[in-house]
């Protein structure tokens, strides 16, 4: 067997050439035909006592195939390792005509994506907005307004009030195919409300959508279900045909209400109940406010890292990796996006190799027993108790050959990765109201 690897001109791919002899595969086919003569089973001849020579004829060119692909994988695959070649993804079969029936030597060429070197931006050099969201007024209201409607009395009236919603059919105009459904909340809308009151089912509302909702593209998009581009730029009238009114009775401040949204005797006042929704929005924000500046992270070290893609051979291997899937013109047409995973994927290894990071069993053990108690809203738990959820935690572990395992493995190191970079990049504090931070930090 001989191997040889050549670069292309590019640098970035290159060409694996295995050449065997008969000497390289004879043996193994050998030995695999006299396995199948002891074991065959044919017409005229006793259990094992079948020529080789019949089973070769019979069996052999499926068995040389079978045994050359065999030798192939390990070949190439001990190649790559013994020579430390970084590649991506797979190498490529490069088709070739092999006759099987007359060939003696073969050569087999495979295509190689190669991943260079690269480094990372110094420390620091990349700079971070965190956003510190605080509650305003409007927000804690909202947030009222969602608690009264998700556990208060519905009813449907014959005639719409300030604070109900209409639901109904919007469509542009006359323009039948743009109709969808819709739920409007009237008391989102800025101009023009009275047209919206005294409304009932089965009317017609002709009215200019973005002057309702006073250009807001946010509530424009919320209500409609475009995309806020799509809602910044609407104009023109609009018809709403009322099916019906939905109204919504707030409920009492009581032990009954405070039960629903917390859990029972969690809270047991209003100023308990109040203080916890305040500091229930209060973590939600400040936890997407954490997972945007982790987006930005990774943004922003993509953006600054300097990688040579083998450009070419990336996307002929996820055609073939998603045979079915995916064709050429969507490879195409998404491409930005595969290329910024990729290298996403081969800053987060570089980090985990540099920097040493691993996670330990007992780290993936724990992540998932708290996700189960947090499941079962159990704070604290006995020890017989902590006994029987790791015992659950272990079974779910091993589920699907392992994937959830992986799948731990893998989230909780990606958060290592995250957590190292955020210390080698300039992180700058931006106070925000929560209003703020829903139509601009978060976009």
């Amino acid at each position: 067997m001989n191997i040889t690897f050549d670069k292309n001109d590019d640098q970035l791919s290159a060409i694996l050439t295995v050449h065997l002899t008969e000497a390289d595969y004879s043996p193994a086919v050998d030995e695999k035909l006299k396995e199948y003569s002891k074991k065959a089973q044919i017409k005229g001849f006793r259990p094992g006592k079948v020529p080789v020579g019949l089973v070769r004829k019979m069996y052999g060119k499926g068995v040389l195939g079978e045994e050359i692909n065999n030798l192939l994988g390990k070949a190439v695959d001990g190649y790559i390792k013994e020579n430390n070649i970084k590649i991506l993804g797979e190498p490529l079969p490069v088709p070739s005509d092999v006759n099987f029936d007359t060939d003696k030597e073969f050569d087999f060429k495979f295509e190689l994506g190669l991943l260079p070197d690269f480094e990372l931006p110094a420390d620091q050099s990349i700079t971070i907005d965190r956003h510190q969201v605080t509650l305003d007024d409007a927000t804690l209201e909202e947030t009222y307004d969602q608690i009264g409607r998700q556990f208060g009395e519905s009813t449907n009236p014959e005639v719409s009030e300030e604070g109900d919603f209409l639901f109904g059919k919007l469509k542009k105009g006359d323009d039948e195919a743009t109709e969808r459904p819709v739920l409007l909340p009237i008391n989102k809308v800025k101009n023009g409300v009275e047209k919206f009151i005294g409304v009932k089912p089965g009317d017609v509302l002709t009215f200019d959508l973005s002057d309702a909702f006073g250009g807001d593209a946010s509530a424009i998009a919320a209500f409609s279900g475009h995309s806020k581009e799509e809602a910044a730029n609407i104009s023109g009238d609009y018809t709403l045909s009322v099916e019906k009114i939905n109204r919504t009775t707030k409920p009492e401040h009581d032990q009954d209400l405070f039960d629903k949204v917390f859990g029972k005797d969690i809270v047991t006042s209003k100023e308990e109940f109040d203080e916890k929704v305040r500091t229930t929005v209060q973590e939600n924000y400040d936890r997407e406010a954490e997972n945007l500046v982790n987006r930005q992270i990774i943004d922003k070290m993509v953006d600054a890292t300097t990688v040579q893609i083998p450009t070419e051979f990336f996307k002929k291997w996820l055609v073939r990796a998603n045979e079915g899937k995916l064709t050429a013109e969507q490879v195409e047409e998404h491409y930005s996006d595969y290329e910024k995973e990729l290298k996403w994927s081969m800053i987060r290894n570089k980090v985990v190799e540099e920097q040493g990071l691993k996670v330990s069993n007992e780290e993936i053990i724990e992540r998932t027993m708290q996700k189960i108690m947090g499941q079962f809203n159990l704070p604290e738990i006995s020890e017989e108790l902590q006994e029987s959820v790791r015992g659950f935690a272990d079974n779910y572990l091993r589920q699907d050959n392992g994937k959830n395992y992986v799948q731990e493995y893998e989230a909780i190191l990606a958060e290592k990765v995250i957590e190292n970079l955020r210390g080698k990049v300039v992180v700058n504090d931006n106070p925000i109201s929560a209003e703020d931070f829903r139509t601009q930090g978060a976009s």
